[in-house]
């Protein structure tokens, strides 16, 4: 059991509460900790948000434990059951490294300089250094060959991710990578920490003593960098960047293009001697324009003639050379597929919106893909799409400008938007079918069914699904897509778009937790939504679901500005149900930050506004359940304020309506715990068992595990040793 007199202990108890708040049952113990800490405090304290803050609470905390021996049970009580540590199982070693080219030439400069930063003696300075070079020089290629041939250094694993993206707006953040990286370390996904901070801290908690490989690949800027850096001994982190980032304390290691000699021998591995002979006549020149580039060196390798005589680019640029010439070699629907697929730096290709921006067949555009990847004007990805390297992209949309127009681009353009839309709104509706929807692309989904969608409104893709995982499933393959969709619909106006595909990221943030990813979408939503006609309540709904992200992210101050415009804008749309909502929503972000009376206003206020619901008035029938839903809120807020009878009165009616009114066994047992955490707050341990009985009797019907395991470290809690 953690000492509650001691302030190191305390503090590490409020940063495991304060880290475990992904999670519902992470939340709840947040929740009853924060009423907790009022009563020890004897006045309302906000929740610390960082390192220091908690620190200093726990300070106040144990000085006032130490007063009065009522105050220290207290505290010791929900101390007894500290959350668990998040380390995983050491067991679950990651290997997230992709395989290195086949033929490697060269580098052995490079090669030793990576050796040096990787293995120099421990002196306190992080191991790290930045590959970088030119377009198509080979940074990657390098940095995986060296990590394959190190592999057995790293016992611990390796950690890989592509920074590419799409648009600067949708380039990963640290957050997201250190979530990403949190996961694949195998941290359960509801105790990864909202807070960049914490999951920084996590990250190099749970690095200190592993022999471990982490490789960003396509690093754009120091910050996405630098809080995944860590002083460990035994991690050395492999930048790969396009030039030496600024702010980043690292080694750089320049990556220079291949001598002839070797350029030489690397057409040999690939095509042999023999090819490479044949073509003496012609290999000066292949050298020449390909000037030492890996990548121009390979597409030029199957065709040692053409490439020979494919005229320069300007600036001599070797890549846009040899693309040039490939390109000019491509058949007609082909070059045209090229074209348009790179009207937009869309982070993967998929037949279904590249045959919706050509005006094809998807099976012709998969065909097609497969066509241009296999000249080497693609790139397959693992989950069996494509993508363009940055220069090919840029050769093609210029391709696309020249040949196409700029009308023509537009269109191509707005299609690949649409069907992107049309299939985040399909799937979002198979995946969330009860919640109100707005919009007619909803209303489009509803008329066409289930079965048999055009290209156009979904693809393939977006048929029927088995189950509402499935279509979650399915938008989390295409969330990045999705969200560089919403924001090339702002870009050329389309507010419906925008707002449209913003909201059908909804399921994604609900049941799949990627606030990190839908952030950009759901601002540009709010942006647009001012200039959204199809539906007065559309604003309120953009600003609700941005405060929900931000809520899930730690962002608390900005979801509070968020929340108090969406009932602003639901007040002028005169839509009740949904100003009672967004006020109800800024109840819950008080809850989190342990501002019980601010917390309890919001509940009264949102308990009016439903009451003012008319027998005709729009949300009429979810009335009774959003009612007894805000009881319970109210009861939760007086308790975190020590009016605990209060606090039973509200629970019991909630209680009643879930029992008797709709046999809802979920939210009967989620009242059912808060009475129990009511009971054991109020220092009646007896009154709070036969509770966390019942709430498990339910809740294993429902194979709530989550919600077990919190049940079953709040029964002992019933039973705390004493401090």
């Amino acid at each position: 059991m953690l000492d509650p007199l001691s302030v190191s202990a305390v503090t590490t108890f409020l940063g495991s509460v304060g880290a475990g708040a992904a999670g519902e049952s992470g939340r709840r113990l947040c929740e009853a900790v924060g009423g907790v800490v009022a009563r020890v405090a004897g006045r309302e304290v906000t929740a610390p948000a960082d390192a220091a803050a908690r620190e200093a609470l726990a300070a106040v905390l144990v000085d006032q434990a130490r007063s009065d021996p009522e105050r220290a049970r207290a505290l010791g009580t929900w101390m007894s059951g500290a959350p668990a540590d998040p380390r995983p199982d050491r067991r679950h070693v990651p290997h997230t490294l992709p395989a290195s080219v086949r033929f490697f030439t060269d580098r052995k400069g490079p090669l030793a300089a990576l050796d040096r930063e990787a293995f120099r003696k421990p002196d306190g300075r992080p191991r790290i250094a930045v590959l970088y070079g030119p377009e198509g020089v080979g940074t990657s290629a390098l940095a995986l060959h060296w990590g394959g041939l190190q592999a057995h250094r790293y016992p611990d694993g390796t950690l890989y991710t592509d920074l590419r993206a799409g648009s600067t707006s949708t380039a990963p953040t640290a957050t997201a990578l250190l979530r990403h990286f949190l996961l694949k370390l195998h941290v359960p996904q509801e105790r990864v920490p909202p807070a960049a901070q914490d999951r920084a801290e996590l990250f190099r908690a749970l690095l200190a003593d592993r022999r471990l490989l982490v490789v960003l690949d396509h690093a754009r800027t120091a910050a996405q960098v630098v809080p995944l850096v860590t002083a460990a001994p035994g991690v050395f982190t492999l930048v790969v960047a396009r030039r030496p980032l600024t702010g980043l304390d690292a080694r750089p290691v320049l990556v220079d293009p291949l001598g002839d000699k070797d350029a030489k021998r690397l057409l040999v591995d690939l095509v042999g001697k023999q090819a490479v002979a044949a073509a003496r006549a012609t290999l000066p020149s292949v050298l020449a324009r390909c000037a030492g580039s890996p990548f121009a060196l390979r597409a030029a390798a199957t065709d040692l003639a053409g490439a020979a005589t494919a005229p320069p680019a300007a600036g001599g640029d070797p890549v846009r050379t040899v693309v040039d010439g490939l390109y000019r070699r491509l058949a007609a629907p082909a070059a045209q597929v090229y074209r348009l697929a790179a009207l937009r730096a869309w982070p993967a290709l998929d037949p279904g919106p590249v045959a919706a921006a050509a005006g094809i067949g998807e099976a012709e555009a998969r065909d097609l893909l497969a066509e241009l990847a296999q000249h080497g004007l693609l790139e397959p990805a693992p989950d069996g799409r494509y993508r363009f390297r940055p220069a090919v992209r840029a050769h093609a949309a210029d391709a696309a400008a020249r040949e196409e127009g700029v009308a023509a681009c537009a269109a191509a353009l707005r299609r690949a938007v649409e069907w992107y839309v049309s299939f985040a709104v399909r799937a979002d509706h198979a995946a969330l079918p009860q919640r109100w929807h707005i919009g007619p692309r909803y209303d489009r989904y509803d008329r066409l069914g289930v079965d048999g969608v055009s290209g156009a409104d979904g693809g393939a893709l977006a048929g029927r699904y088995e189950d509402e995982g499935a279509a979650i499933a399915a938008l989390t393959a295409e969330a990045d897509n999705i969200v560089e969709a919403v924001l090339a619909a702002e870009e050329f106006d389309d507010p419906a778009a925008v707002c449209e595909g913003a909201e059908a990221l909804w399921a994604l943030q609900l049941k799949a937790g990627c606030y990190d990813t839908v952030l950009p979408a759901l601002r540009a939503g709010v942006r647009a939504a001012p200039a959204y006609h199809g539906d007065p309540r559309m604003a309120g709904r953009m600003h609700t679901q941005l405060a929900l992200a931000l809520i899930e992210s730690a962002g608390y101050e900005e979801a509070g500005r968020e929340l108090a415009a969406a009932a602003r804008a639901e007040e002028t749309a005169g839509h009740l149900r949904g100003r009672a909502t967004a006020v109800e929503t800024l109840g819950l972000l008080r809850l989190r930050e342990w501002r019980f009376a601010e917390a309890l206003s919001c509940f009264e206020q949102a308990g009016l506004l439903l009451a003012r619901i008319g027998p005709d008035d729009d949300g009429r029938e979810d009335v009774p359940r959003a009612t007894a839903l805000v009881e319970r809120h109210q009861g939760r807020a007086l308790r975190g304020l020590g009016r605990f009878e209060e606090a039973r009165q509200r629970l019991d009616t909630a209680l009643a309506y879930f029992e008797q009114t709709t046999d809802e066994p979920y939210n009967a047992a989620r009242v059912l715990t808060d009475l129990a955490e009511t009971d054991l707050m109020a220092g009646d341990a007896p009154a709070a068992l036969p509770l966390i009985d019942r709430a498990a009797t339910l809740l294993g019907a429902q194979h709530a595990t989550v919600h077990l395991d919190y049940l079953a470290a709040l029964r002992l809690r019933c039973r705390p040793e004493q401090p």
